[in-house]
């Protein structure tokens, strides 16, 4: 590869290396100049331009990306089409995204114009999700780099999606007196939506007293009947010698490991009774933010069996985000501290979890209705992507599989809201519990709301980081207010103590947090409820 100035009349078939913008001519870097381009570029008075010319041997770019792509094995992966010098490899099911680093490593040292970069070994994806990248540095790489580099990869397993297998998995909860059983029915729903990509069921919901006899006997029947079990525990594991502990012996089986380091989520416990694995979920499971439990589990659905090694192994990277509900925080300040990092960096919930109930009986939902060609809630996403904020959270609830395929492939964040029957404020919390330790704020945006535009959004977010946050930002119209809102970090904790159908309208009146409110026209207002709406606003509803 010959790499320089060249002059600009005779570069034709040279690469440019960076872009160029002279009169009328604008031509981008990675552009392979023609006779006609060398002559524009004269004529805006252009002499030299600074470019690649291949030699006998080297491979473009885009076609060494592609070369090394091709060395990957493709297990429950897609590979995109290679643009600048990339090709990026995404999840094509739900399950595990498994990466060697040892091969990796190996394949990054080759040579510095040549990258791959993944998401971490053992993470959860769902289909769509970006798994890896592969960036070539330069224009140009001789080919005989790219093919040791593609035969460190070839017939190897140094990256792969390893499906989520559905489980027949039985659930057995202790009781005390002082346990509400609401809290074991939202527990059991949370688990249901923690099955949910794996097409795992629960087939079995058993209570019994927290005592290790009692507990025994339910884990002999579960463990013949499931191919999982999760023990929720009325109280937390603090010994080896403990309740669920004990009880796994007593039913004839074997315990694995007692605590795991991972926080949250250190008092997990991991047992085997024959060939059935046994899981005691920590109480930080009971919440829907990610702790350890999430990665024992994921593991077992994709056909693992994690042993005491595997656990203890989960150290580095095992300090996870708090939960700001957890009884005793491992820094009483985390609470209440926001990162002055944070302040200003605004993630938008799309709120997709309700039940339509105004509909009808057709079954139609109004989320699936097309406008335009795309599903109402794919144009909702698509306006939250175009916005600029930091980080975009879809919630879904309702019909929810649906919903997510009618968004599928968009670099969003899908959180699963398993109490969605019990009104918005859930889909909220579920929201807000995604993000609130990574972002300063969240734009609420409804998702049956077709004429919110990005434009509307990006006048919402200016107006907040011109206020330098810790300011409620509302939507308007003709002064009367309406939807979308900004709801700063000062105002989650209220948030989380609202309950049933009710959005965040009080907490903005009563907050004494300053409100800014920004015109966006009937949009604001217009949201569609019901079939007349849709049909009103151009929608077409679908089966």
């Amino acid at each position: 590869m010959i790499f320089g100035d060249m002059p600009a009349g005779s570069a034709a078939g040279a690469i440019l290396a960076h872009g160029i913008r002279a009169d009328a001519v604008s031509l981008s870097k990675g552009h392979r100049l023609s006779e006609d381009d060398c002559r524009r570029l004269v004529q805006a008075g252009v002499q030299t331009v600074i470019a690649v010319r291949l030699e006998p041997g080297d491979l473009d770019e885009d076609a060494a990306a592609r070369r090394l792509a091709e060395a990957i094995g493709r297990d429950h992966m897609r590979l995109s089409a290679a643009s600048t010098g990339r090709v990026n490899l995404h999840a094509a099911a739900d399950g595990l995204f498994l990466a060697d680093r040892t091969v990796i490593d190996r394949f990054n040292r080759i040579d510095p114009a040549i990258t791959l970069a993944t998401l971490p070994d053992h993470a959860s994806v769902r289909p769509g999700d970006m798994v890896a990248t592969i960036k070539i540095i330069p224009l140009a790489v001789p080919q005989e780099i790219v093919e040791r580099a593609a035969a460190t990869l070839t017939g190897t397993d140094a990256l792969l999606v390893r499906p989520f297998r559905p489980h027949r998995v039985g659930l057995v909860a202790t009781v005390l007196p002082n346990l509400k059983p609401s809290v074991m029915d939202k527990t059991r729903l949370l688990l249901e939506s923690r099955l949910s990509p794996s097409g795992s069921r629960l087939s079995n919901e058993v209570r019994v007293p927290h005592e290790a006899g009692a507990l025994a006997d339910a884990l002999v029947k579960a463990a013949l009947a499931d191919e999982l079990v999760i023990v929720f525990g009325a109280s937390a594991v603090s010994d080896r010698d403990d309740v669920i502990p004990a009880a796994i012996q007593r039913a004839g089986g074997r315990v694995e490991h007692v605590g795991m380091p991972v926080d949250p989520g250190n008092l997990l416990v991991l047992g085997y009774i024959g060939a059935t694995p046994v899981i005691g979920a920590p109480g930080c499971a009971r919440s829907p933010k990610e702790n350890g439990f999430d990665w024992v589990l994921a593991r077992i659905l994709a056909g693992e069996k994690p042993d005491r090694s595997v656990l203890t192994g989960m150290g580095v990277g095992g300090l996870l985000a708090e939960i700001p509900s957890r009884p005793r925080p491992r820094d009483a300040r985390e609470g209440s501290r926001q990162g002055g990092a944070q302040a200003d960096r605004v993630a938008i919930l799309v709120l997709a979890a309700g039940q339509a109930r105004r509909m009808g009986s057709s079954g139609k939902h109004k989320l699936l209705a097309e406008f335009d060609g795309r599903p109402l809630v794919r144009r909702s996403v698509d306006a939250a992507l175009a916005a600029g904020a930091e980080r975009v959270v879809v919630v879904t609830g309702h019909r929810a599989q649906e919903v997510e395929a009618a968004i599928s492939g968009l670099p969003v964040r899908i959180v699963r809201n398993a109490l969605h029957e019990d009104g918005m404020s859930t889909s909220l919390n579920a929201g807000m519990a995604a993000v609130e330790t990574e972002c300063g704020a969240v734009l609420v945006h409804l998702a049956d709301m077709p004429r919110v535009s990005s434009e509307d959004l990006r006048l919402l977010l200016a107006a907040f980081r011109k206020a330098g946050g810790n300011v409620i930002v509302r939507a308007v119209s003709d002064g009367k207010r309406g939807n979308p809102v900004i709801l700063p970090h000062s105002t989650f904790a209220a948030v989380r103590k609202l309950s049933g159908d009710v959005g965040a309208r009080q907490i903005i009146e009563t907050s004494g947090v300053p409100v800014i409110d920004v015109e966006i026209g009937p949009a604001a207002h217009f949201d569609v409820d019901t079939p007349e709406a849709v049909a009103g606003a151009g929608g077409v509803l679908r089966d």
